[in-house]
């Protein structure tokens, strides 16, 4: 066999493997980097919580339990995780989720407490926080996409048999708990 053909059939399978795992690394940091983003929004909102909850409280003595649960939830959306490990990228992202929900409960048991509802402070703070929400939906948006084309390249062939190979895994998605917004509405329900 000539060494030009031997050096070609080494050389050129090379390339392909290096080309195919560089991809595979680069979408790995897209996804990192969209989860970061993520973290980024998530940490402003976080910023927002202590100054609504302190507001709230001066009016809502009634509803402790509700603050309290929304401040250790706080704690835990917070908390340092590994980035690399699927299952704690899953719980921080669920933790940010049930933030979410607490804080839509919150707004809506607002609404009772007319002094509440009346102060401009609040008015400006539920403002706020829902551009906050915003910005975190827009980050959802662009880490779902990046994950979804990790997640393509580490589970297609050949993709699967390198990130095997480099260590490279499946990042879960930021999906929403709550399955009740699928349900069909009945406009009736609502109109009494």
């Amino acid at each position: 066999m000539e060494l030009g053909t031997l050096l070609l059939i080494v050389v050129v399978p090379g390339v392909v493997l290096y080309i195919w795992y560089a991809k595979l690394i680069s979408r790995r940091n897209t996804a990192r980097e969209a989860l970061s983003s993520v973290d980024v929004q998530l940490k402003k909102r976080h910023d927002l919580l202590p100054n609504i909850l302190k507001l709230a409280g001066r009016f809502m003595t009634h509803e402790k339990e509700l603050l309290e649960g929304l401040t250790a939830l706080r704690v835990r959306v917070d908390a340092d995780y590994d980035r690399a490990d699927p299952a704690a990228v899953q719980a921080h992202l669920s933790a940010g989720q049930e933030l979410q929900s607490g804080m839509a409960r919150f707004f809506a048991v607002a609404e009772d407490y007319p002094d509440l509802r009346s102060a401009e402070t609040i008015s400006k703070a539920q403002d706020t926080f829902t551009e906050a929400e915003a910005h975190i939906s827009a980050a959802r948006r662009f880490y779902n996409a990046a994950v979804s084309d990790l997640n393509n390249a580490v589970e297609i062939f050949p993709g699967s048999m390198i990130a095997g190979w480099a260590n490279v895994k499946a990042m879960p998605f930021w999906e929403m708990e709550n399955t009740d917004h699928r349900a069909a509405i009945n406009v009736d329900d609502h109109l009494k």
